[in-house]
């Protein structure tokens, strides 16, 4: 998968903003003001939020993905050249698990997830 695709299933996500906080090219998701995705200026991946340290270290047991360098322990790093699926689906999860962490009145001034 590439930039450009990652950057698109992000860009679909109802709320999300895309900003360059640690400088070009850094693409940064956020949904609330909340990071839930980040890719690099190497490009080598995605970086993810799980829902909690456990969950992450299994899906680095299992081999999905790395610890997320400059993140805390609960997020992971996705190569590119994962599944296409399974990319979509950590970040999906990524994105639901930091809306759902927002407070209830930010939320609600969303767009309504699909």
């Amino acid at each position: 998968m590439s930039r450009d695709t990652i950057n698109t299933i992000c860009r679909a996500l109802p709320g999300a903003q895309w900003s360059e906080p640690f400088g070009p090219g850094h693409d940064v998701w956020k949904v609330g003001d909340k990071i839930f995705a980040a890719i690099g200026a190497q490009g080598t991946g995605v970086s993810v939020k799980t829902p909690d340290i456990d969950t992450a270290q299994m899906l680095i047991d299992a081999g999905v993905g790395t610890k997320a360098p400059y993140f805390h322990r609960s997020w992971i790093h996705l190569p590119l050249d994962a599944e296409a699926d399974e990319l979509a689906h950590r970040i999906h999860a990524s994105y639901d698990t930091i809306r759902a962490s927002l407070p209830k009145k930010r939320q609600d001034a969303l767009p309504p997830r699909d």
